[in-house]
């Protein structure tokens, strides 16, 4: 039988997607209070990788990940995805979204994003939300899964990725 051991704090990760880049903006400066300060953030990149959004967003779409310097419990989650959830309705306009929020957690073996939508490789994680690793490390790296997004496995979010990883990493010791 295994032992039941607590769960360490986990880094707080958010995909944020939008036509502009100061939209993007006004999202941190509206979460911000809520999640904590940007502890780090990836360079903004074209959003080509799909055209699940354009319906609703339009075409042309820039994404950029940042990760909240405040940990938290991984139970968070899905209030947490409730509250993009709520942010994404007050952005939009006409009745459809202009930015699209993805936040997510990285612990050490592995980046977690909430979903609303169930599917095979998806965990019920309570509240209507469902877990979906995306990433896992393995021998020194992250790796993709099969349904991996593709905006995740670019080399640069990859390391960027590493980087929250190994902030987590070095938070961690530095308080033992």
């Amino acid at each position: 039988m295994g032992t039941v051991k607590s769960i360490p704090d986990v880094t707080l990760i958010c995909g944020i997607c939008a036509q502009q880049e100061d939209q993007i903006k006004r999202v941190l400066d509206t979460i911000c209070p809520s999640l904590g300060p940007v502890q780090q953030s990836s360079q903004p990149f074209a959003f080509d990788h799909t055209d699940y959004y354009a319906d609703e967003m339009g075409r042309s779409l820039i994404k950029l990940f940042v990760s909240f310097k405040n940990r938290i419990d991984p139970v968070r989650l899905p209030d947490i995805k409730l509250y993009t959830n709520a942010i994404e309705q007050r952005f939009a306009a006409q009745g459809k979204r202009t930015v699209n929020l993805d936040p997510g957690y990285i612990e050490i073996p592995k980046l977690v994003l909430a979903t609303t939508k169930n599917f095979s490789h998806r965990i019920y994680i309570g509240k209507g939300i469902f877990g979906d690793v995306q990433l896992y490390w393995r021998q020194g790296k992250f790796i993709g899964n099969p349904w991996t997004y593709p905006d995740y496995l670019e080399p640069e979010n990859i390391d960027f990725f590493t980087a929250v990883r190994n902030q987590l990493i070095f938070s961690r010791t530095e308080h033992d």
